[in-house]
């Protein structure tokens, strides 16, 4: 597909190219064309076309659509040239000793000057490049159409760092048919669960190595304030998590939001202590929840199991906080094929108890597809409104009716033209903006590598 631009004098008022009977000529036209044809040279050329004067609301998404997949397809030009250039050091020249310096390796330095980097920088973009080239060609052929970004095409090589390329391999195939479809998150969720389908016994054994790397640092930032970091397990942050939360839920409404509270709380238990720390059930107690498969929890399988608010762990991981003192098993019945819990059927406005855990559980985190603000600290909303005058005309309160939504993804539902179904068979939430545009966040279910 080419488009012919005109000479000055001739350009009419269709962005400057020659109408041709079935393709594009209005500016939102040719955004809505290039943001899914194959990116190469013939279409980058076409880019000048998307002026932004005119495009309307819904070419300027389609046009951004089209420009991201042309990002996507130079950083794969890009991945090819530095793959090349770390090639091309390693095959270094004898010094005028005859000597053969193989320790230094001068491409990280070229690379970080040529792209005004820092070293550290220019090297992680060296070893990523290196590795897809060489252990990933169909990942790069991904980027290379648009399909993925390189975030994504970063992650697989990242993720599968450790693993041999046999194994490598096996979780690239695992995750390869959803990445297109899937967000940096969630294909880094998926990535991190397929590495320990792939390989469950190396996993505990470089869980073991990276335990011996905990520590805890801090660093000052603007304005008198400081960023306070932890490396730890997965299962201790969840605890920490989980017991901040519950701290934090006993504070009076006085105006703080709810991350100043979790700052506040974590404080308050680190340096005061506070006496009497319980708190009752519900969603301000705090719960870690593991979702593991029975065969797992008994060590028929090495299955990996999934820790709320985190993703995938090990099994010997979710053993480990499975059969932890004081641990409370709470049963949940699943569909064989799909994951998805069993519905129940509770009927009055606000759920049930039993619907509200079941909602929290099948969902994990909001349903909005850019958000992973964690299910307990959402709303339950009504997909179909609750019908308050007859309950019976529909907008059912049960879990197939119920998702969770963080205030923002809330309000923004009811209060713009943003709609939102979910599919009570798959699980997956199909969000259409007011573009026209939609946007599906696939089943955060432990069967599922999301």
């Amino acid at each position: 597909m080419q488009a012919t631009l005109l000479d000055h004098d001739d350009t009419a008022t269709t962005g400057g190219t020659v109408g041709v009977p079935g393709e594009p000529v209005t500016a939102d036209e040719w955004a809505a064309h290039l943001a899914s044809a194959v990116p190469g040279p013939q279409t980058a050329a076409m880019l000048g076309l998307l002026e932004r004067g005119q495009l309307s609301t819904t070419g300027r998404i389609d046009a951004l659509k089209a420009w991201e997949r042309h990002t996507s397809w130079i950083q794969a030009q890009q991945v090819g040239l530095l793959a090349d250039i770390e090639a091309d050091a390693l095959e270094a020249a004898p010094n005028e000793l005859g000597w053969v310096d193989y320790d230094w390796n001068f491409a990280c330095e070229d690379v970080a000057c040529a792209l005004k980097l820092s070293g550290n920088t220019a090297a992680d973009r060296l070893a990523v490049a290196t590795a897809l080239e060489g252990r990933f060609p169909t990942t790069v052929g991904l980027l290379e159409r648009g399909e993925i970004c390189y975030l994504q095409a970063k992650a697989v090589a990242e993720v599968t760092g450790t693993l041999d390329p046999e194994a490598a391999g096996r979780v690239e195939a695992m995750v390869l048919p959803k990445m297109p479809t899937q967000s940096v998150g969630q294909t880094r969720r998926a990535l991190n669960r397929a590495v320990l389908k792939a390989d469950p016994q190396g996993a505990e054994r470089r869980h073991r190595r990276r335990r011996e790397d905990r520590t805890i640092w801090h660093r000052a930032t603007e304005d008198g304030m400081a960023t306070w970091t932890a490396f730890l397990p997965v299962p201790q942050a969840a605890q920490l998590d989980a017991a901040v939360d519950a701290h934090a839920a006993t504070f009076a409404d006085d105006g703080r939001t709810l991350n100043q509270k979790r700052v506040d709380a974590l404080y308050d238990l680190v340096v005061n202590r506070p006496a009497g720390t319980d708190t009752p059930g519900g969603r301000s107690a705090a719960v870690v929840q593991v979702t593991v498969s029975l065969d797992t929890l008994i060590g028929v399988d090495e299955e990996p199991a999934r820790l709320k608010g985190y993703g995938p762990i090990s099994a010997g991981q979710a053993r480990e906080v499975a059969f932890a003192p004081g641990t409370i098993w709470r049963r949940l019945i699943t569909h064989p094929k799909t994951g998805l819990l069993i519905k129940t059927d509770p009927a009055t406005y606000r759920p049930t108890a039993e619907a509200e855990r079941h909602v929290i559980a099948r969902d994990m985190t909001c349903t909005f597809p850019s958000c992973q603000m964690p299910a307990h600290r959402c709303d339950l909303d009504h997909i179909q409104p609750f019908d308050h005058e007859n309950p019976a005309a529909g907008g059912a309160t049960e879990p197939d009716n119920l998702m969770p939504l963080c205030r923002r993804h809330h309000l923004l539902k009811h209060r713009t033209r943003w709609q939102a179904e979910r599919n009570p068979d798959t699980g997956e939430v199909t969000w259409t903006a007011p573009t026209g545009h939609t946007y599906t966040n696939p089943p955060q279910t432990p069967t599922h590598i999301t």
